[in-house]
């Protein structure tokens, strides 16, 4: 399934769409598979599903300790792709972000292959861009995958419009110049870079910019909300389960009352 169809729907109700980040495997692939769907069920439009790496450059300490957790647990690519799998089975479109070395050991076309066949929707690529990333995209081409790569606030007009045109499915905008983690206000620099892009994109296209690293709060989803057309949350999703990680039935409720806030933020 595709996050073009979330989106329209979302478009459709007036509000953004709100877009769940766990790492595969955590707190252990059991829970983490429960937590996700319990994100499903409780609003969120499309998941991102982490592929755990030994080295997450762009990721804060939350997702790095969370990721760490996974790999200790002995998570794989494969087990993320059954994960992918069981998530997607709930009708929900959903991605991997994943940095590059792991693909490429994998194999590239193995993955998209094996991605689609599992139901996935495509791929968040936060260490490579479209200059750099051919054999990505002929390989998500061939498989209808989405190529979802990324913009930060210090990209120049020239790598903007390289970067919308070479995108499918959405263009994450990444909101601060930093690694991910929740934050108390939502970056200043957001609303601009969102405006950049929509003005750069391709003309006539619609193409979604959805706003991530460092939202964590329904109020701060609202007022991303009324520029971006989706609100990406990670960080704060992790710190929930990491705060019940001795009682997961209680991780998991407290997961579903920050979405539910989250969901309603996107909506007000």
């Amino acid at each position: 399934m595709s996050t073009s169809s979330a989106f329209a729907k979302a478009r459709a109700e007036g509000r953004a769409a709100l877009i769940g980040y766990l790492p595969a495997g955590f707190p252990d692939v059991k829970v983490g598979t429960a937590a996700l769907k319990t994100m499903v069920a409780a609003g969120c439009d499309v998941i991102e599903l982490g592929l755990p790496y030994s080295d997450p450059v762009m990721d804060g300490p939350v997702i790095q300790a969370a990721a760490q957790q996974a790999l200790d647990q002995g998570t794989r690519t494969t087990d993320t792709l059954r994960i992918v799998e069981a998530v997607a089975a709930m009708d929900v479109p959903t991605v991997v972000m994943t940095y590059w070395n792991p693909i490429e050991r994998y194999g590239v076309d193995r993955f998209a292959r094996d991605l689609e066949s599992v139901g996935g929707a495509g791929l968040v690529t936060p260490d490579i861009t479209p200059d750099y990333g051919r054999a990505w995209i002929d390989a998500a081409d061939a498989a209808g995958l989405d190529k979802i790569f990324l913009v930060a606030p210090s990209s120049t007009s020239e790598r903007i419009v390289m970067t919308t045109a070479a995108c499918r499915g959405f263009v994450y905008a990444t909101a601060v110049m930093g690694v991910t983690g929740a934050r108390q206000t939502a970056s200043a620099l957001a609303a601009p870079l969102v405006d950049r892009v929509k003005r750069l994109r391709p003309l006539g296209s619609n193409l979604p910019v959805a706003v991530g690293l460092g939202i964590s709060t329904g109020e701060q989803a609202k007022d991303v909300a009324q520029y971006a057309d989706g609100v990406i949350v990670g960080s704060a999703f992790v710190r929930v389960l990491q705060q019940h990680a001795s009682d997961p039935k209680e991780g998991l409720k407290a997961l579903a009352r920050l979405t539910e806030e989250l969901a309603e933020g996107v909506r007000r």
